[in-house]
């Protein structure tokens, strides 16, 4: 794979966004919602791809396991869901279906494979579908908001441009006018 240094700076900001707001959170029921790691998932999905969005989702997952803001659950959910929601948009190019994808693959997959890291890496004792519920409620939030953002770019024309810059080949044609290759 060709490293793409946009991209991968793209992918460093996210990661910083990610974490510095992981302390924001939005109480639904009994749960509380932590919204920004799946609004990076849907930004890193669409405008940088599927790979550079499971290494976003993984470094910040590592980077808020290390301070001690996140848990090992942060893990599954994230990168599948970026990994989901990438695939979806680079195989179609279409936008809800980046969105569904987001929450499909934190909500639904994410959450069933922290069963067995819960059980067999962290001890606890759950349910294997114990964690779907509150992986939903949580990309669902999050997922909403980026919908909104993106919505945003693309009215402004921002969405266009910026996946032209992230997609761009990096190396300067050489070709001068009337010289053909």
């Amino acid at each position: 794979m060709k490293m793409n240094i946009k991209k991968l700076a793209v992918s460093a900001m996210l990661v910083a966004v990610a974490v510095s707001l992981s302390g924001f959170s939005i109480p639904i029921g009994a749960s509380r919602c932590f919204p920004m790691q799946h609004l990076a998932n849907v930004v890193a999905g669409v405008f940088l791809g599927p790979w550079y969005g499971v290494a976003m989702a993984f470094c910040t997952s590592l980077i808020r396991n290390l301070m001690g803001t996140g848990s090992l659950l942060a893990f599954p959910g994230s990168m599948i869901g970026a990994l989901v929601c990438g695939m979806l948009y680079r195989h179609t190019g279409k936008l809800a279906l980046a969105y569904g994808g987001e929450v499909f693959g934190t909500g639904i997959l994410g959450g069933i494979l922290c069963y067995p890291v819960a059980t067999l890496v962290m001890g606890k004792e759950a349910a294997i579908f114990a964690y779907v519920m509150p992986f939903l409620m949580s990309t669902l939030c999050g997922t909403v908001i980026a919908a909104f953002f993106i919505g945003v770019l693309c009215k402004s024309g921002a969405f266009k441009y910026m996946k032209h810059m992230l997609d761009a080949d990096v190396q300067p044609s050489v070709a001068v006018k009337g010289q053909g290759r």
